[in-house]
């Protein structure tokens, strides 16, 4: 509706000029100015987008499993997670599997000293000291700056570990069910490094057995 909410008709002929809409109305600023036509001053979009427009791509299924599955075999490889910028020298093992109590952190505190007794904290480092300035009109939109990914959580359930991990800088966490490619290979980039729990772990399995995986 930008530009539409007017009440701006066309004069017609003989009146010496334009065809454009005009605003109706007396003795006020907007009276008898052009509208609504896209060459005129607050006027609509000359192509504006269509409700009936596909805005996302459809995949086969086939092809999106097997785009999930080459995406959780490339966490298990200590080349590929390094070859993505990850700070992979004092993890403990990769992949790196955990108990599910890790689901129950509460504090940021704990979550730190957890990512620090993992190795993983130098991956956290290295997102923070990357963030930029976005360029452009997102800066005015809400979304001013744009960091690094950093190490991925993949849980059974949250209870907790998503406030504690919530506000670390290019840290995500994700439940075994909502998994998706986009969570583990940014930037189409496979090799995220990823924390497992053993339940999400076996989730995982469970859910690949079931599809032929």
């Amino acid at each position: 509706m930008a530009g539409k909410r007017t009440t701006a008709e066309s004069f017609g002929v003989g009146r010496d000029l334009a065809r454009v809409p005009r605003v109706k109305g007396d003795r006020s600023p907007r009276a008898s100015q052009a509208a609504f036509a896209p060459s005129t001053v607050k006027g609509r979009l000359t192509h504006p987008p269509s409700p009936q427009r596909r805005l996302v791509k459809r995949l086969n299924k086939k092809e999106r499993l097997l785009a999930l599955w080459s995406a959780v075999a490339a966490t298990g490889v200590k080349d590929l997670v390094a070859s993505r910028g990850h700070e992979v020298e004092k993890v403990i093992s990769i992949p790196l599997v955990v108990s599910d109590e890790l689901q129950k952190l509460k504090t940021t505190t704990e979550a730190r000293d957890i990512l620090k007794g993992l190795g993983l904290w130098e991956d956290v480092e290295r997102a923070r000291r990357g963030i930029r300035i976005r360029a452009g009109r997102g800066r005015t939109r809400g979304r001013p700056s744009k960091h690094p990914r950093g190490p991925l959580f993949v849980i059974y359930k949250d209870e907790g570990i998503g406030k504690a991990l919530r506000n670390l800088t290019g840290v995500d966490v994700v439940e075994a069910s909502s998994l998706n490619v986009e969570d583990l290979a940014p930037g189409t980039h496979p090799g995220r490094l990823t924390v497992w729990t053993k339940s999400a772990l076996e989730s995982i399995e469970e859910r690949f057995a079931k599809r032929g995986g």
